[in-house]
């Protein structure tokens, strides 16, 4: 067997390495556009007790620009929301489940007093409800007073709310990652699990 000179073993052995390194950064890209197809904060998982209810959002969509008012009548739109995990709760003061709903969203808010955690429950009351409505709110410290009388919003989220209440979490890089239609107890352990995962 004739030897191979060392210079040309070397130069072979280089040639290697460098076909490793290729494919090893090849094999990394490819990792990380994978992991970039799914954003941070796996709940999948977390659609259990409490969120049994709980459905994943396949394709995290950005807010709708619509807006809504707070109880000075100051416009507000749900990307105002960004940086924060978002919370957003359609509700009525006619709607049983969403009266029932509300003082477990309010200790929601409390549990998160201090971090970025919004609990953002929108009324879509009209004309002399809009007033008991805000006295409620009222009566659930920490949450603030926001109103949507013309059902705009609603029928802009996709896919469109058609229950009540509905409540869309939004993750701090401001799109939705979860909803939930029908009520739920907001300050249990599990929907804490679900904003605890968002808030990583």
């Amino acid at each position: 067997m004739r030897d191979v000179p060392v210079a040309a073993r070397a130069a072979k052995t280089r040639g290697w390495q460098r076909r490793a390194v290729t494919l090893a950064g090849v094999a990394a890209l490819l990792y990380g556009t994978a992991g970039c197809s799914n954003p941070p904060g796996d709940i999948k998982s977390l659609a259990r007790g409490g969120m049994a209810k709980m459905t994943v959002s396949e394709h995290p969509n950005p807010p709708p620009a619509t807006t809504f008012t707070d109880a000075a009548g100051k416009a507000h739109t749900i990307a105002e929301f960004k940086g924060k995990v978002t919370v957003v709760n359609i509700w009525a003061k006619w709607c049983a489940p969403c009266v029932t709903e509300i003082p477990s969203l309010a200790r929601l808010q409390a549990a998160y007093a201090g971090k970025p955690v919004a609990v953002v429950a929108i009324d879509v009351d009209k004309g002399e409800d809009i007033g008991p409505a805000q006295a409620f709110i009222a009566k659930n410290a920490p949450l603030a007073y926001y109103s949507e009388p013309t059902f705009a919003l609603p029928y802009a989220l996709r896919p469109v709310v058609q229950d009540m209440p509905t409540t869309i979490i939004y993750d701090k890089a401001g799109v939705e990652r979860a909803r939930l239609a029908g009520g739920a107890d907001w300050s249990g352990d599990d929907a804490r699990a679900v904003i605890d995962t968002l808030l990583k």
